[in-house]
């Protein structure tokens, strides 16, 4: 283990002839300065990079488990993993009934010192990762969303933040876009598979993506359709998992999780 400048250290790891391959995990824009600088000695590059991932709801999901889920993948680490769900698309049909269960189930989430009894949600790593969450925030709600839940820092002070709930989230807001990195559930509505199918592959990151239906047919052209590497169902019976590798639009790629281990020993 390196510890020191990030630049010091990259640059150092990039150039030096001895190191024949550079494994990297962490934002998109910093693979890519990786990526060209390891591509003056045509050195091998694994990366797993920042995500935007969709969490999609259909209308015949068990609710009860896509809450839970959702919870899970939204919440763990105060919503700071690559991997976390960003962007909640939920049909129509039960849009509401969705956004009342999430309410309930986050309201209950216990705000603290992670080495407390109870506790299910910690602060934020730093001030930036705090602003940006507002910034989210403030422009969603600019442009039509509504808070629900939380919406502001906590009174706890330091870099707690509430867990938020946005509805009725419009297609460009920033949230859509961007990686928010913190505990934000924006809920966007979709009418059929081809238009949330649309909505959840339009971003330029493709790291993982999870959805929630009980017809198997839908499961397996869901999971086809969408452009992740990582795609994850709950269908009423048991879990599937498509890992792979899929090209971002930026044309970077994420390697399998499976095959991660013996890309880089």
């Amino acid at each position: 283990m390196v510890t020191g400048s990030a630049g010091a250290v990259g640059n150092e790891l990039t150039s030096n002839p001895l190191v024949r391959k550079l494994s990297f995990t962490g934002s998109t824009e910093i693979g890519r300065q990786l990526m060209e600088q390891c591509a003056k000695d045509i050195k091998k590059v694994s990366l797993e990079l920042g995500g935007n991932a969709p969490f999609i709801v259909f209308d015949d999901a068990d609710l009860d488990k896509a809450v839970e889920g959702a919870l899970a993948s939204k919440f763990r680490n105060a919503g700071q993993t690559c991997v976390c769900a960003n962007r909640l698309y939920v049909q129509d049909g039960v849009y509401d009934r969705f956004a009342e269960k999430l309410q309930q189930a986050v309201s209950k989430l216990h705000i603290g010192d992670g080495l407390d009894n109870g506790v299910t949600i910690g602060p934020l790593i730093d001030e930036k990762v705090v602003a940006k969450v507002e910034e989210h925030i403030a422009d969603a709600l600019e442009k039509g969303a509504r808070v629900v839940c939380g919406g502001k820092a906590h009174e706890r002070g330091g870099n707690f933040f509430q867990p938020t709930i946005l509805v009725d989230v419009p297609a460009n807001a920033k949230v859509s876009k961007e990686e928010t990195f913190g505990p934000l559930a924006p809920l966007f509505r979709f009418k059929d598979e081809a238009d949330v199918i649309a909505q959840a592959n339009d971003t330029e990151f493709g790291l993982a993506a999870y959805f929630y239906a009980r017809d198997l047919s839908r499961v397996f052209r869901v999971g086809e359709a969408l452009e992740y590497g990582i795609v994850e169902s709950i269908p009423a019976l048991f879990p599937m998992k498509w890992p792979r590798s899929a090209a971002l639009k930026p044309r970077v790629w994420v390697v399998k999780v499976r095959s991660m281990a013996s890309k880089i020993t």
